[in-house]
């Protein structure tokens, strides 16, 4: 049976790079998200299959499962939010959506291919932050579910093993769609560049290089990780 990967945001910033690496390489993938138009013209392109639905619907997970198939070897939930707000400016519904989006999403993701998972002895990767490991102002709500991202994926490493292997990444702001809005011109995306000690931003394929191996074969002995990709900027300070 041929394995494959499905790529909740499969259409995004990270997503979409990663599902392009791991075709390249003649892995399956099934990309999901609610954005029909974009979804459609990479499934084309890449000669795969899609699902549109969204994450705050909890049969949107059932419904992409199944179409990916019990095939299905690895989950990646590459869904996420930006929400940047002073304490003073947040709301209990700032707090709920980014732990829904975040949280509730990536463990639906699970839940609804569990039985694949095992089956196939795959793997889940999640998306934490460097939030979650330091502290930034105006992180409140994003940091806090970040943080569950990372207790989420200790508990469910623990639980599913020896059968699914479970791990996260932790990135520092990249240059994604996602994160135009916080990065709004070339001024800024140097500035904030320059706050690490690798004096750039992430991109894209930094995420998908890291991601691919982590759902390989060469990666079979990692699970229950929180890796930081996030040019030293967690460990080290910048000059």
């Amino acid at each position: 049976m041929n394995k494959k990967v499905l790529i909740y945001g499969g259409s995004g910033g990270v997503g979409s790079v990663l599902a392009r690496k791991l075709t390249s390489h003649g892995i399956g993938v099934h990309i999901a998200g609610r954005n029909e138009e974009t979804l459609s013209s990479l499934a084309a392109e890449l000669g795969c299959g899609y699902t549109v639905g969204d994450v705050s619907d909890e049969s949107f997970f059932s419904t992409t499962a199944t179409n990916a198939g019990e095939d299905v070897s690895s989950v990646v939930y590459a869904i996420g939010t930006i929400n940047l707000k002073s304490i003073s400016r947040l709301t209990s519904d700032d707090f709920i959506n980014d732990y829904s989006v975040n949280v509730i999403g990536a463990f639906h993701s699970v839940k609804a291919s569990i039985n694949s998972l095992k089956a196939n002895k795959g793997s889940v990767l999640f998306y934490s932050s460097v939030a979650a490991q330091i502290g930034f102002p105006m992180h409140a709500s994003i940091g806090g579910a970040k943080g569950a991202i990372d207790g989420l994926t200790l508990s469910l490493a623990a639980e599913l093993s020896p059968y699914v292997r479970v791990n996260a990444i932790a990135p520092s702001l990249t240059d994604t769609p996602l994160a135009s809005r916080v990065l709004a011109n070339d001024n800024v995306k140097e500035s904030i560049g320059k706050m690490h000690p690798l004096k750039r931003l992430g991109n894209p394929e930094d995420i998908a290089n890291l991601s691919a191996y982590l759902l390989s074969d060469d990666a079979s002995w990692v699970t229950g990780q929180i890796f930081g990709l996030d040019g030293g900027r967690s460990n080290i300070a910048s000059m």
